[in-house]
């Protein structure tokens, strides 16, 4: 039997404009420059330049609506109603990070890919038609690191089944090993150990004593030179320890990823920092970078059309529409101006607390400086919610005399000492950094001996910790730290 019942429920919706600010709010600089043009694009009414009156943006009021919004925006909790679409509401790094973090792209150059670099060299080999499919289909196989782990017997089927091409494994690998002798040196191989050796067989010098070492260490040896038993490798291969040395120095140096990037680009990443941090005789001046503070104004010719328009005779519907029009772009256009006004604001107040409360490590530049930080932090300081406070610093960046720092470096957990304060994280990772820079590498130190020398300096850490701590800084094990 269906019933009717009637529930009361107390709700809060985004605005188009609050919509609007978010998005704009979390666009780093690098891209904000764009989508400045593209709202200049699609509304007539907007224009770049300062206000005709020549009175600077900063001081022209905002509307009362808009002041209304922003008090509104101070008590509504966002995290019920942003979706993929508006970005996630934690932060990426230690102690702040969602799996539903938005991923930005930087900025490309544009490039060949790996597939038509390789396409192009087959087409130089002396290959008849069938051979040419063959080897089309191993290039369509090798993956974005430049290995082909597909087996072969699979391929085969493939070029049966889709190509109507029937082949044989001797034939395949003969193409294959054509394909191989391709640039980048190492490409198509099926396992990292016949990677090592196409590149060192491709050496200018194949009789120099040191190559031919080599080809013996990777090819008789490999799982003991992976696990560096170096003792077993000396003894297998009747070498003398001078010359393995040599010999790992030189299998080192190759490139265990001959693809390259994840997609077969090279990548180029461009780093525009959203704040300038200037030390002016000891004290610290913020400002933004001048391109997240475009000039534009609302056309004139829009505003005087309209308030023709809005005093003569609305009975007829078509100049009715004429007028609706009008002002839903000149409204629009104040809104975007007010929106980046709102977003210079929210920037320089949220990096004017962070950098309020990391000032010791932007006076002197000393990563054991930075104090534990995480969101909720700056949020009490400025008075904002937490999510504002995670968009601003996502894909954001700030120039200071000591480089170029993401915003998300400066937040961090804290980890106790014996004295009882709360020390960054950050600081014990530099701690755990020097002293395995510092070890002896015949003998590296363990996770468990790393525990007792940070616990020495007052450290009050686990060895999971410290586990954790060395895989973020992609410090491999002492087993694999170990040298000659």
């Amino acid at each position: 039997m269906q019933k009717l019942n009637l529930n009361q429920v107390l709700s809060q919706k985004l605005s188009p404009q609050q919509i609007q600010f978010i998005k704009l709010l979390q666009v780093p600089t690098a891209e904000l420059e764009a989508r400045v043009e593209e709202e200049l694009e699609i509304n007539p009414a907007l224009e770049e330049g300062r206000d005709e009156t020549g009175e600077p943006q900063e001081e022209e009021i905002l509307p009362d609506s808009y002041e209304e919004e922003k008090k509104e925006d101070k008590d509504l909790n966002l995290d019920d109603y942003l979706n993929d679409d508006y970005g996630g509401y934690k932060m990426q790094g230690d102690g702040n990070y969602s799996p539903d973090e938005e991923e930005r792209e930087m900025p490309l150059s544009s490039g060949t890919s790996l597939s038509e670099q390789l396409i192009s060299q087959l087409n130089f080999l002396r290959l008849d038609e069938h051979q040419r499919t063959i080897g089309r289909q191993l290039i369509g196989s090798i993956e974005s690191d430049g290995y082909i782990r597909r087996d072969l017997e699979a391929i085969i089927n493939d070029l049966a089944f889709s190509q109507n091409v029937e082949t044989d494994l001797d034939e395949v690998e003969e193409v294959l090993r054509k394909i191989q002798n391709f640039d980048p040196a190492g490409i198509a191989a099926r396992s990292l150990q016949e990677c090592l050796l196409i590149q060192l067989e491709r050496k200018e010098h194949q009789e120099d004593e040191i190559v031919q070492k080599a080809l013996i260490v990777v090819s008789e040896c490999f799982e003991e030179f992976t696990k560096k038993h170096y003792d077993k490798i000396l003894k297998k291969c009747s070498l003398e320890e001078e010359d393995l040395k040599e010999v790992i120095h030189m299998i080192t140096r190759l490139n265990p990823k001959p693809g390259g990037g994840s997609d077969g680009l090279m990548r180029t990443q461009y780093i525009i920092p959203d704040f300038i941090l200037n030390n002016v005789n000891g004290k610290l001046e913020i400002s933004l970078n001048s391109r997240n503070a475009p000039e534009l104004r609302v056309s004139r010719s829009y505003s005087e059309m309209f308030e023709a328009y809005d005093k003569s005779d609305k009975k007829d519907k078509k100049l009715k529409d004429t007028v609706s029009f009008v002002k839903q772009k000149l409204d629009a256009a104040k809104w975007f101006i007010d929106a980046i006004k709102q977003r210079q604001q929210t920037l320089l107040k949220t990096m004017q607390a962070i950098l309020d409360y990391q000032t010791e490590f932007f006076i002197e530049g000393d990563e054991t400086k930075l104090k534990p930080m995480i969101l909720k932090d700056i949020a009490e300081r400025i008075d904002m919610d937490i999510s504002t406070v995670s968009r601003v610093a996502n894909s954001k960046a700030i120039q200071t005399e000591f480089g170029v720092f993401p915003l998300k470096y400066f937040f961090s957990e804290g980890i106790s000492t014996e004295g009882g304060e709360d020390v960054s994280n950050r600081e014990v990772k530099s701690v755990l950094q020097k002293l395995v820079d510092e070890e002896e590498k015949r003998k590296p130190l363990s996770d468990d001996k790393l525990v007792k020398l940070l616990n020495d300096k007052g450290y009050n850490i686990a060895r999971r910790t410290v586990a954790k701590y060395r895989e973020q800084l992609h410090i491999p094990v002492a087993r694999l730290r170990k040298e000659l």
